[in-house]
């Protein structure tokens, strides 16, 4: 894949000595999803907004498609989409018409087909005559997506954007980005529902405190940092883990009726098969066995905690 975003040792720093980003570095490809995930006040919006060229750079560099984004900031800016968390709209206009008046900003001339095919994709097409004022909360977020495409962007990046929206309209916004990501399209997603990058990003980025902690492939990190969860339900109740088990680290459960083991997936021996023939050894009798696996959700509360 090729590189379609590069921020390099980026530094953003307000008037009152407030340090949103610090000397933080990204190199996004093209037409991949990466999910940027932080906690409230990481910086994640402030990043996003230095690449849009919506807030200055204090220090450090961005380029989009090779282009500087401060010196080619109109070229820049056409190959951007942005989806930012409030929403921005105009309320007593129709939809098809706000849509068009997007594109217009670019200075893309009318296209009524590509207008029309991109409200039906969204499924905003039998609506485009709607005021918007009139529209749901969901409906007003598909919106603002279809102004962010409305000038042919190569880039999308998506602030938040399914916050407020229920659970089904939820899964057909990823729908919509699965199919743009298809289509070439380079999507930047900020999200505080982790189960939303689980199920959509290609790489995992976490933010916190304005430092990038870490960005990598997401089955790669769940498959290095998963831990599963090894439920042994006994046939008879232990009241201490034996000696000869103690290495396990064994946590007894249900009075003593089950205990835990815990294992890392990414590595090469588990130390089930050792763990159960040790146990058949000392006499131990197992009733029933389940598995549970730690999710993307648990790997970023322990690297945010960490």
């Amino acid at each position: 894949m090729s590189e379609i975003i590069s921020v390099k040792s980026l530094v953003k720093k307000y008037d009152n000595d407030f340090i949103a980003v610090k000397n933080l570095s990204l190199k996004i490809n093209q037409g991949e999803i990466i999910a940027l995930l932080g906690p409230n006040g990481a910086g994640k919006t402030t990043l996003i907004s230095t690449i849009c060229g919506l807030a200055s750079i204090t220090s450090g560099s961005i380029t989009v498609n090779g282009l500087d984004v401060i010196q080619d900031y109109r070229k820049t800016r056409e190959i951007i989409g942005l989806v930012p968390q409030e929403l921005a709209l105009e309320p007593f206009e129709k939809v098809i018409n706000s849509v068009k008046f997007s594109r217009r900003l670019f200075g893309k001339k009318n296209d009524n087909e590509y207008i029309e095919k991109l409200l039906t994709k969204l499924q905003l097409y039998d609506k485009k005559d709607n005021i918007i004022k009139s529209l749901s909360g969901g409906m007003k977020r598909r919106v603002m997506i279809a102004k962010a495409l409305s000038h042919n962007p190569k880039i999308l990046f998506l602030d938040e954007p399914t916050a407020g929206v229920d659970v089904e309209l939820r899964k057909d916004m990823w729908n919509i980005v699965k199919e743009l990501k298809n289509e070439g399209v380079t999507i930047i997603l900020t999200t505080h529902y982790i189960e939303e990058a689980e199920m959509i990003a290609d790489r995992i980025g976490i933010v916190n405190n304005g430092e990038l902690l870490l960005v990598e492939e997401k089955n790669k990190l769940i498959k290095r940092m998963s831990i599963k969860i090894l439920k042994v339900r006994l046939k008879k109740p232990l009241k201490k883990i034996p000696q000869k088990l103690a290495k396990y680290k064994l946590k007894l459960i249900d009075d003593g009726n089950s205990f835990n083991y815990y294992y890392n997936i990414g590595k090469e021996k588990t130390g089930i098969t050792s763990l159960l023939s040790d146990m058949n050894e000392i006499g131990i009798n197992l009733f029933d066995i389940q598995t549970e696996e730690t999710s993307l959700e648990d790997i970023f509360v322990k690297i945010i905690k960490d």
